[in-house]
Order: C-alpha cells, then sequence, then structure tokens
C-alpha cells in the first residue's frame, strides 16, 4: 500500500521504517528541510537501536522516502498518517496546531478517498477536529470527497521501538468505518498473522486508551517512589519490598522500580494533559494531580541527598553525573531527570562533569556552552576531580564499574544513586558510602 506520514520525528520515522520494512511503500513528509535532507543521506536524527538499518535498506530498496513537499505527500498515500508533535501548552494541555495544520493540508490537496490516521497522541475529542479542519477545506473547495478519520494510538517505548512496532501487544484502532477498518486491517497484517492483535473501537474510546495506559504505569512509578521515600523514614529497604509486592501476579515487577522520577516525552506530558481534559470537563483528576507532584518532587530527591550531604553548602563543589537520557537506550533529555539535578546543581553553586553513551550531542544541543557543564569522553573522566559520583540513568556499561577505581578517584567517597543500580553492601566493602532511594534509614534526611 501507499502510505504517507506526516512528521519524521520519533514517533513517524519508527512508524515509516516498519511499515516499509513489510512491504509498503512510505512517503515520510517533514517541514524542516535540514532534517530531511539528512535523512535522505542517510543520517538519523534520534538514536533508536535498529532503526538506521531498517531505514538505509527501505530506503535503498525505493519503499521509503522523504519529501517536505506536502502536496506530494497527500497525492502520494491512501493512508496518511498524523505523526507531528503535541508538545504541552502553558496550561499542561496538548497543544494541537501541528495535528490541525496537517489536516488543513490534507483537504487542501486531496483528490481522491483517504484514511486519516491519528498516530500522535492526542486528547479525546482530537478526531473530531481533524474532521471539522479536513472538511473545512474541502468546502472553501467546492468538493465534496469521501475520507475517513481514525484513531491509532502508539504504544512504542524508545528504546525498544523497533521490536514494539514488530510484535505489537495489541494494535488499537478507532473508527466507525467499516471501509476505514478493512483498510487498516490490510496494512497491519503483516504484524498480525499469529493472532489477532487488533482491538477495535471508536474514536473518542481509542484517544482515552492511549492517556490511559500511559497515566497507570506513570501512577505505578510514583507510587512506588512514594513508598521509596517512607521506607527510608521507617528504615524499611525498597528493593525487598519491591520483590515482596512483585511476585504478586495483580501487581508483577514491570514499573515498580523506585528511582529519581520519570521523564521523557510521553508520561509528563499525557499525565499533565489528561489531568487538564478532566478539569476541561468539570472533573477534578485527584490521582492524577498526585502522580504528577510525587514526580516533580521525585526529580530533586538526590539534589536534595546531596545537598543535605554536603551541608547545604555546595559553592565549589564538582559532580560526577552517571547518565543523562531520561531512560537507557535512548539519547532523548526531555523531561530527563538528569536535567532537573543539574540546573539545581548550577543554581546552588556546583559543578557537573557529565557522560553519557548516547545522549552528549543532545545535552550540548540543550545546554550550549553551558561554564557549569564538562561533558567527558568516558563514564571515568568524569571522576577526575569531582567530589562525589551520582548516577541518573541505569545503562548497562553503569552495573559493573570499578568501585575501588571510583572510591580512589573521587575527593568524597560517595556514590548517590538515582536508580538503585548496586548492593549497599557491596559498595561499603570498597569503601564507598552509597545514598540510593528507598534502602533504609540511613538514605533519609528530614
Amino acid at each position: 500500500m501507499k502510505i504517507t506520514i506526516f512528521g519524521t520525528g520519533y514517533v513517524g520515522l519508527v512508524t515509516g521504517a516498519c511499515l516499509a520494512d513489510v512491504g509498503h511503500h512510505v512517503l515520510c513528509m517533514d517541514v524542516d528541510q535540514a532534517k530531511i535532507d539528512k535523512l535522505k543521506n542517510g543520517q538519523i536524527p534520534i538514536f533508536e537501536p535498529g532503526l538506521e538499518d531498517i531505514v538505509k535498506h527501505t530506503v535503498e530498496a525505493g519503499r521509503l522516502a522523504f519529501t517536505t513537499d506536502v502536496e506530494e505527500a497527500v497525492q502520494h498515500g491512501t493512508l496518511q498518517f498524523i505523526a507531528v508533535g503535541t508538545p504541552p501548552d502553558e496550561d499542561g494541555s496538548a497543544d494541537l496546531q501541528y495535528v490541525t495544520a496537517v489536516a488543513k493540508s490534507i483537504g487542501q490537496y486531496m483528490d481522491d478517498y483517504k484514511v486519516i490516521v491519528d498516530k500522535s497522541t492526542v486528547p479525546v475529542g482530537t478526531g473530531d477536529k481533524v474532521k471539522a479542519a479536513v472538511r473545512g477545506q474541502l468546502d472553501s473547495r467546492g468538493l465534496e470527497l469521501e475520507f475517513d478519520v481514525v484513531s491509532n494510538p502508539e504504544f512504542l517505548k524508545e528504546g525498544a521501538a523497533i521490536n514494539d512496532f514488530m510484535k505489537p501487544d495489541r494494535i488499537i484502532i478507532g473508527t466507525d468505518s467499516d471501509k476505514a477498518a478493512d483498510v487498516l486491517r490490510e496494512v497491519y497484517y503483516p504484524f498480525n498473522r499469529n493472532h489477532d492483535r487488533m482491538i477495535f473501537m471508536d474514536i473518542r474510546s481509542a484517544e482515552l486508551t492511549k492517556y490511559a495506559a500511559n497515566s497507570m504505569l506513570a501512577t505505578k512509578i510514583s507510587f512506588m517512589n512514594e513508598i521509596a521515600n517512607l521506607a527510608e523514614r521507617l528504615d524499611a529497604d525498597i528493593e525487598a519490598v519491591r520483590r515482596g509486592i512483585g511476585s504478586d501476579p495483580r501487581i508483577g515487577y514491570h514499573f515498580i522500580y523506585p528511582g529519581c522520577g520519570y521523564g521523557g516525552s510521553c508520561f509528563p506530558k499525557d499525565v499533565q494533559a489528561l489531568a487538564r481534559t478532566a478539569k476541561q470537563v468539570g472533573y477534578d483528576a485527584r490521582l492524577l494531580n498526585a502522580v504528577e507532584a510525587v514526580n516533580y518532587a521525585q526529580k530533586h530527591v538526590l539534589f536534595d541527598k546531596i545537598s543535605h550531604y554536603f551541608g547545604r553548602d555546595l559553592k565549589g563543589k564538582v559532580v560526577a553525573i552517571w547518565g543523562l537520557a531520561f531512560k537507557p537506550n535512548t539519547d532523548d533529555m526531555r523531561e530527563a531527570s538528569a536535567r532537573t539535578l543539574m540546573e539545581d546543581l548550577w543554581k546552588a553553586g556546583a559543578t557537573v562533569q557529565a557522560f553519557d553513551p548516547e545522549a552528549m550531542e543532545e545535552t550540548q544541543r540543550i545546554y550550549g556552552d553551558h561554564e557549569g557543564l564538562t561533558l567527558c569522553g568516558t563514564k571515568e573522566q568524569t571522576l577526575r576531580g569531582a567530589d562525589v559520583l551520582t548516577i541518573c540513568t541505569e545503562w548497562k556499561e553503569f552495573r559493573s564499574p570499578d568501585f575501588a577505581a571510583i572510591a580512589s578517584a573521587l575527593r568524597e567517597p560517595v556514590v548517590f544513586d538515582g536508580r538503585n543500580l548496586y548492593e549497599p553492601e557491596m559498595l561499603e566493602r570498597h569503601g564507598l558510602i552509597y545514598y540510593a532511594i528507598g534502602r533504609g534509614r540511613n538514605q533519609f534526611h528530614s
């Protein structure tokens, strides 16, 4: 099938590449000329394991192409996927200006039947707005062309997006059109052969499903962080508690790891957007607001521990940070806990020496030549001249470091672990003082 993807960000590029990989002919459109030029030259703007290889071979096979020409994009595909950004507005609600702009463009240039698919994470009711935008453009052209609007939210984990797309847990399709449903069945047939993963529902329910899924996962994380903070005050070990409750199949082990807060492009934005949606319809979403509030506070926990250790005087201190991306296997720093920590440290007069396996360029792009930041080529280089070490991202290469070398290199043999990578006894044997999240009373400060 011929498919158009509007937006070559994380969702759009992964979707386009994976659909092309199974044989569809995909044209990805973006208004960013520089980004399109890079993609045409084989340069991938994001880090996602496996994505570069798929893009390369599908482009070479002639099934994946890139353009900035809106009219060409609309003319290309029967299916028009909208995968543009929906950044939070000033009040936390999702900003739909880019989604609406694409819908208007489709209405402006379409001349036959189209299935318009909302792939972006959008508030409940967006399908109606997309339909109205397309219809408005057609009316202004004096045309009555058939089209359908479908909600098909993505459920991709950064760092595992290719596998998630190729082997989905579920494929949610929100539509009131049998014709559109048949088209989507054909599109997703290659991903749906072993058993039927497609779940059909109305558009509004599909839109809410995406927000509900992310908000549920964020709730589990904030709940566990709340219990971890309580464990510190009760002299309990959150890792033992985690294993104890995770063994209950009704709870499970997924998303119950305590830490220094969640980040990324989805959880913070989606929890806020759903809470604002609730407010707009007169409902006080107290749990969602609490999830957001707990996460906001949790992002400052590492700074609080470091500040307490140094008697609230951080002027001139040098803090080594391992991990800058919001999670492993990505270079995405949106809402990353490391950003909160660094900015807190700078305000207190400290400087940072940091390393991340993939997010160094992104850090440079965000902060430029910040006088309080030194980006190091290896994790070991961050330790030279540093007072203490802090871990913000649980990359695999951080899991088994040379603890003796860490203790020797630091001015103060102290590790602040925001991801609970290590066992306290192990670090104590190497002469390191260890502060983690929820690992007993010695972790607590008032």
